[in-house]
């Protein structure tokens, strides 16, 4: 098995637990109950959030603040545990975030989105238009985070149902689900990233696991979801935006060049993956090359240098201003950076009090399947906190000691049903929700039929597939 970032990763040996099972549960479940309390309540950022949820759960369960001369031999205090979790998150995942964001920032200022958009939609019938927009949602959910990819595809789905006189929802909610799938299931996002970092999965095949959960996932809670609730939840589209402001603005790089370079990170990731099971020498020189370019953090890095030159000079962009595009790309997602490298110390804490053994001496015991206990522990996260990235990261540093001895495979598929569970039943407390139904004028009621029903779907669906992939894996 290869990590993820196997050089800066913090210690993810099992751990004795430090404390009688008892304390160190409560100590769990009060720990999530501030993160809960704090985010819902409070209204503190998850940042803060994880920060006090890991004291929290550190303390309770009999570590020390901080290292004194009264500290057990060989014991970790929180703070030191919650730095070290930190660091080793921020120094792999955050920087593939990062190199995910400027690519994502190229493709949308170059016009390659718009490319992909009209290239798709345009040769769409307009019975195949709902499965054209799942097809767009996807591509674009690829490198892009959620909130970005609806806010550049919504003029577009405007425009497409007034065209073709169907139901804003109709067209909108396969589109949704092709950007909520990748968000939740496919790497580089930062859930499935961080997923891949805490229980140490091979990123390669749980890329490649991924896509073939993703697709059939995004067919039934897109387009087959999205005709049902057109017919039931029926929204005419706003003339918000006219043709004048959808057309071309200028120079833009061929379907064909932004399709290669959207796609190019991730064939590598994938080709390492493959040559990794096909090749058996680890010397041989075409694992050793795959070894290097399919990295995550060499193939995303490629990406972006071929970004710059097939987007950005293709859509005739000079070199400095490419290099401001990149530059505008980071202080957004400075704060997701964040959030995911506290969630590192978050897991780090609870690895370090033993929590993650207890944990998995109750499910082997208890004979749960380890993929249905995933999924649940996402759910409950996600339905309190409304947050994905959050279910995934405190539901991944649950798993951490479950999935100890497990086959590389199958801890990609822990991975991937984790994911799954992260997008259940989006509600009120979810950033996402208000921005549907603020941009598709919809009721809460409405968006609740819709939007939260669609996510629902694509979360049990998700699980379903994951499961019969579990059966063949």
């Amino acid at each position: 098995m290869t990590p993820l970032t196997a050089t800066f990763a913090a210690s993810t040996e099992p751990v004795a637990p430090i404390a009688d099972g008892w304390q160190l549960i409560v100590a769990a479940l009060l720990g999530i109950g501030v993160i809960v309390l704090l985010i819902t309540v409070g209204k503190v950022h998850p940042f803060l959030a994880l920060i006090f949820g890991a004291i929290t759960v550190g303390v309770l369960a009999g570590q020390d603040l901080i290292t004194t001369d009264a500290t057990p031999e060989g014991r970790v205090d929180v703070l030191t545990s919650f730095a070290t979790g930190f660091g080793a998150t921020a120094a792999g995942v955050g920087v593939l975030i990062a190199l995910g964001a400027m690519f994502a920032k190229l493709l949308a200022d170059s016009g390659g989105a718009d490319q992909i958009v009209d290239t798709i939609v345009g040769h769409a019938s307009p019975r195949m238009l709902p499965w054209a927009m799942a097809l767009v949602g996807a591509i674009i959910g690829l490198p892009m985070f959620f909130e970005i990819g609806l806010v550049l595809l919504m003029p577009v789905i405007y425009l497409v149902a007034r065209r073709a006189n169907l139901s804003l929802i109709t067209i909108g909610i396969p589109a949704l689900a092709g950007l909520s799938a990748m968000h939740g299931l496919v790497p580089p996002h930062p859930g499935p990233l961080t997923a891949i970092e805490n229980l140490q999965a091979d990123l390669g095949t749980t890329l490649v696991f991924g896509v073939i959960v993703a697709i059939p996932t995004i067919v039934v809670s897109g387009p087959l979801f999205g005709t049902l609730a057109g017919r039931w939840v029926v929204v005419p589209a706003p003339t918000r935006f006219d043709a004048d402001e959808l057309a071309d603005r200028g120079r833009r790089p061929s379907f064909g060049i932004t399709l290669v370079a959207v796609l190019l990170p991730v064939v590598l990731m994938m080709g390492k993956a493959l040559v990794d099971i096909l090749v058996e020498d680890n010397t041989a020189p075409v694992r050793v090359f795959f070894d290097i370019i399919g990295t995550p953090l060499v193939a995303l890095l490629i990406g972006v240098v071929a970004g710059m030159f097939l987007l950005g000079r293709g859509s005739g962009m000079s070199f400095p201003t490419i290099s401001k595009v990149l530059e505008s790309s980071l202080p957004g997602i400075a704060g997701i950076i964040l959030i995911v490298a506290a969630g590192g110390g978050f897991k780090q804490v609870l690895v370090d009090t033993g929590i993650g053994t207890l944990l998995a001496d109750w499910a082997k015991g208890a004979d749960v399947s380890v993929l249905l206990l995933a999924w649940v522990l996402a759910v409950l996260i996600r339905l309190a906190t409304g947050s994905a990235t959050v279910a995934t990261i405190t539901a991944s540093a649950l798993m951490l000691g479950v999935v100890e001895g497990l086959p590389a495979g199958e801890v990609s598929l822990v991975v991937l049903a984790i994911g799954a569970g992260s997008v259940f039943f989006s509600h009120v407390n979810d950033a996402g929700f208000w921005l549907v139904k603020e941009y598709f004028a919809l009721s809460v009621g409405q968006t609740i039929k819709t939007w939260s029903l669609m996510e629902t779907a694509l979360s049990v669906s998700g699980l379903v597939f994951v499961l019969m992939l579990g059966l063949v894996v």
